[in-house]
């Protein structure tokens, strides 16, 4: 019955050391340029487009197009015309000026939406960029926007949520039989300690 009981007080307690934003990555992101429309816009030719946003990469806006069951694209905001997929080359220099520290890239990787790394939590096709220091910056495939950067304390972070909710396959199962038998176990051994507690003491006392 301790066992649980010792997991989840040791991961919960270094997930609470942590400050979350240091853990996220959060100021390893480097501001946005702002945005800078061309004289000549147009609409993207995206057909049964649902929503439509602006960014910019690589000093040129681009539409962010999300179409028909949650398929994405981009397209060139002065002739909205569709752009291919981001390729290797191009994901670097949008990796560069995505984040804010001078660390050297050492690999550039992409991956299906099928076989997404597990820190990426995204069913999408996407770019990881590696750098020296240790961090990843995933920027989707189809459209060049980031999705997210992962730190190795996000890495450590992540295992102990594994560990916390018993989940070191998928980490996101939080209701599974494992955990709520331990959860019963656990609560159990509580109630017995607090029954028994009084009468351990009034029996030393006699």
């Amino acid at each position: 019955m301790g066992v649980p009981m010792i997991f989840w007080t040791l991961s919960g307690l270094w997930m609470v050391a942590r400050p979350i934003t240091e853990v996220r990555g959060t100021a390893l992101r480097a501001d946005p340029p702002p945005l800078a429309l061309p004289a000549s816009f147009a609409a993207p030719q995206v057909a049964g487009a649902t929503v439509a946003t602006i960014e910019m990469q690589d000093g040129r806006a681009r539409w962010i197009v999300t179409g028909p069951g949650g398929a994405m694209r981009r397209a060139d905001a002065a002739s909205g015309r569709t752009l291919p997929p981001v390729a290797r080359r191009e994901a670097l220099t949008l990796a560069r000026a995505a984040y804010r520290l001078a660390s050297p890239i050492v690999a550039a990787t992409r991956f299906g939406a099928d076989d997404a790394p597990l820190e990426l939590r995204r069913p999408r096709p996407a770019w990881q960029i590696a750098f020296a220091d240790g961090n990843h910056l995933y920027l989707d495939a189809d459209t060049g926007s980031v999705l997210a950067i992962r730190t190795p304390q996000w890495r450590a972070y992540d295992w102990m949520w594994g560990l916390h909710i018993m989940d070191l396959g998928g980490r996101e199962d939080t209701s599974h039989p494992i955990l709520i038998g331990s959860a019963v176990l656990a609560l159990v051994a509580s109630l017995l300690a607090i029954v028994l507690l009084p009468l351990a003491v009034r029996k030393r006392r006699r």
